[in-house]
C-alpha cells in the first residue's frame, strides 16, 4: 500500500483515483476545485479530502492529477498552493492530463529542482476506460521513477508503457488523437454512404468489422452513430483541444498532418451545429445535416 494524492476528480480523474483505493488498496487523499465532489469521492470510497493541491501532496509517495489544460496543469503543481509546495525528494508526480510536451518538461523540470520526479502519463480509453479501469497509460519520464510508479498505475490499466524522456508521453497521446481522427472520419463517412446507397448497416458492419477495415471505433461506436446519438464518450471540446495541441507541435517538428487539420476544422463544424459536447463519432451528423 502506497501514500497516494489524486488532484482532479472530472469524468476521468473521479473513477481512477476511486481504482487506486479500491483496487489498488492504497492510501488516498483527493483534492478537487469543487470540494462537493471530493466529499462525494470520499464518502464512495472511504478515502480523504484535501483543501488544497499544497495539502493533498503533502507527505505522499505518489502524486496523480488528471486537469483540464496547460494552464490547469500549472496551477495545481507550481501556482499558488500547487503541490510542488509540500512534496518532498523521491515524490512521484504523475500527471494524467492531455497537455502539451512542452508543459510536460517544464513542470519535470520544477519537480527535478524540488528533488522529485515527473511522469507525464496521458491516458486513451475514455470515460468507460477510466470507470472500468482498462485505460491505455503513455507514460515519458526516467526510468525508474516509471518503475515504481507502474505497479500503482496498474490499478486503472490494461496497458502501461514507458515511451521515453519527460513530454514522450504527450507526444505519443498525439499520435493516438491524429489515429482516432482519421478513423472516425473514415466510419462516419463510410455509415453515410452506406445509407444513402439504401443498404443495412447493421449488416454491413457485421462484415466488414471482421475484416481490414475493423476497428475500435467501428466495434464499439457504429451503432449509436447509425442511431445519431452521441452521447457516449469523448467531446467534440476536448477533442478540439487536444487537436490544438497536435496541430501546434506539428508546427514545431514540421510533421506534415492534412487529414487531422481538416477534421479538427469538421469538429469545428460540430461545434458549430451545437455538438460541443456531442461524442467524436457525431462527425456523422455534420454529413446528415
Amino acid at each position: 500500500m502506497a501514500k497516494v494524492a489524486f488532484i482532479g476528480l472530472g469524468v476521468m480523474g473521479y473513477p481512477m483515483a476511486g481504482h487506486l483505493k479500491a483496487r489498488g488498496g492504497h492510501d488516498v487523499t483527493v483534492y478537487n476545485r469543487t470540494a462537493a465532489k471530493a466529499e462525494q469521492w470520499a464518502a464512495q470510497f472511504g478515502g480523504r479530502t484535501a483543501a488544497t493541491p499544497a495539502e493533498a501532496a503533502k507527505g505522499q509517495e505518489f502524486v496523480f492529477a488528471c486537469v483540464g489544460n496547460d494552464d490547469d496543469l500549472r496551477s495545481v503543481t507550481t501556482g499558488e498552493n500547487g503541490a510542488f509546495e509540500t512534496i518532498t525528494p523521491g515524490t512521484i508526480f504523475i500527471d494524467n492530463t492531455t497537455a502539451s510536451a512542452e508543459v510536460a518538461r517544464e513542470v519535470s523540470a520544477a519537480a527535478a529542482a524540488k528533488g522529485a520526479h515527473f511522469i507525464d502519463a496521458p491516458v486513451s480509453g475514455g470515460q468507460a476506460g477510466a470507470e472500468n479501469g482498462v485505460l491505455t497509460v503513455m507514460c515519458g519520464g526516467d526510468v525508474e521513477a516509471y518503475e515504481k510508479a507502474k505497479s500503482v498505475i496498474d490499478a486503472y490499466a490494461r496497458m502501461v508503457g514507458l515511451m521515453g524522456p519527460a513530454g514522450a508521453g504527450q507526444l505519443t497521446k498525439m499520435i493516438n488523437q491524429i489515429c482516432i481522427a482519421g478513423l472516425v472520419q473514415g466510419l462516419a463517412e463510410g455509415i453515410h454512404f452506406g445509407k444513402k446507397a439504401g443498404l443495412d448497416i447493421e449488416k454491413v458492419i457485421e462484415v466488414i468489422s471482421k475484416g481490414a477495415a475493423g476497428s475500435w471505433q467501428m466495434e464499439n461506436r457504429h451503432k449509436t452513430m447509425n442511431e445519431g446519438k452521441y452521447d457516449f464518450g469523448f467531446a467534440v471540446d476536448w477533442m478540439r483541444k487536444d487537436l490544438d495541441i497536435v496541430l501546434a507541435e506539428a508546427r514545431r517538428n514540421g510533421a506534415k498532418l492534412p487529414v487531422t487539420a481538416l477534421v479538427d476544422q469538421f469538429y469545428g463544424d460540430i461545434q458549430a451545429l451545437g455538438g460541443n459536447r456531442w461524442d467524436t463519432s457525431s462527425l456523422l451528423a455534420r454529413l446528415e445535416k
